[in-house]
């Protein structure tokens, strides 16, 4: 059964305004965390990307950089309920979820919720604290609730985790597990300013911090439907084969120890749809899996010893894998 043109027409024009949702969501929200964050736009629209991608992300820096603040522009630019779990290693499960107290007058118990019930939740430094408190979050961001005493709490959509860590050498800090580093969707880095933007910082926390002029520019519902949207985006046969090449070759790598999960898949066809629909695309082209490759599979990636050794990180593997994988659509010289 062929569509007739005008059902075809239609499909298309749903499509083109489904792309300019996103496109508009994600311009506003990077332009006013790009006001906090000076000079870091990739970093502030990969961030947007995972936020419209409805995935996790990591923030891997060493202190001072801006990690904490740009999740703090980000919850303030899209109007969504914020906490701030500050992690330490003496902190327990229940400082996370929530705990069920005794109330003497009603001779019940009543559900105290935790920080992990905002729908933007920054976990700070969370490779400070023990891994039976980092496992406290495994069931919010995997499955969007929380359990306490047997009871389940549905977390309020959209809901984000926005973690950040200081480089595992630090002292004091303990290794994500893989299972959690796995349900991260995006680890991306920040790294230090270049000298004209550290100049820019300067002048623009003279007298107060950018962050107080930081306002919400898109409504709960604008971000849910763009959400949407991007699952719209048409990704064709031969680029999800390309993707799954991509985390095959993970899998076999000489270097590697453990290869990337099907979760890796997941997050790189979803992120992939995310930047197309973001470029004013409604499909998905090979660049666009390309360039997100390195921050949806390196954390996936646990590197072998013998690699360790030689200063090899899942990083370099991944640049590796993408450089021997054939791209659809290229013609072999």
């Amino acid at each position: 059964m062929h569509d007739f043109p005008h059902e075809t027409r239609q499909v298309n024009n749903g499509r083109a305004r489904s792309v300019e949702i996103v496109q508009q969501v994600a311009e506003r929200i990077a332009v006013s965390v790009s006001q906090v964050i000076v000079g870091k736009r990739n970093e502030v629209r990969m961030t947007v990307l995972g936020l419209l991608s409805q995935g996790h992300i990591l923030i891997e820096d060493i202190p001072g950089v801006g990690k904490t603040m740009m999740a703090k522009a980000l919850a303030r630019s899209i109007g969504c309920t914020f906490s701030r779990i500050q992690f330490t290693p003496d902190m327990l499960p229940s400082d996370v979820t929530g705990v069920s107290l005794f109330n003497q007058k009603t001779r019940e118990f009543e559900f105290r919720a935790g920080p992990i019930m905002a729908q933007i939740v920054l976990a700070d430094e969370i490779n400070r604290a023990t891994p039976k408190t980092q496992a406290a979050l495994l069931e919010a961001m995997e499955e969007h609730q929380v359990t306490v005493d047997g009871v389940t709490y549905t977390l309020q959509e959209p809901f984000l985790l926005l973690a950040t860590q200081n480089p595992i050498e630090y002292e004091g800090t303990f290794p994500l597990p893989e299972a959690q580093l796995d349900r991260f969707l995006v680890r991306i880095q920040l790294g230090y300013p270049a000298p004209n933007e550290e100049m820019t910082v300067l002048t623009s926390q003279q007298h107060e911090h950018p962050l107080a002029n930081t306002y919400q520019v898109v409504s709960v519902q604008e971000l849910l439907a763009a959400q949407q949207a991007v699952r719209d985006v048409y990704v064709a046969d031969e680029v999800k084969r390309y993707i799954i090449d991509l985390v095959t070759a993970t899998r076999q790598h000489p270097d590697v120890y453990l290869g990337s999960s099907p979760r890796g898949s997941l997050a790189l066809f979803r992120t992939s749809q995310a930047r197309a629909a973001m470029a004013g695309r409604d499909y998905v082209v090979p660049d666009d899996v390309k360039a997100l490759a390195e921050v949806t599979l390196a954390h996936r990636i646990i590197v072998g010893p013998a690699a360790r050794i030689k200063d090899i990180s899942s990083r370099t593997i991944v640049q590796d894998i993408l450089t021997a994988t054939p791209v659809p659509g290229a013609v072999a010289r």
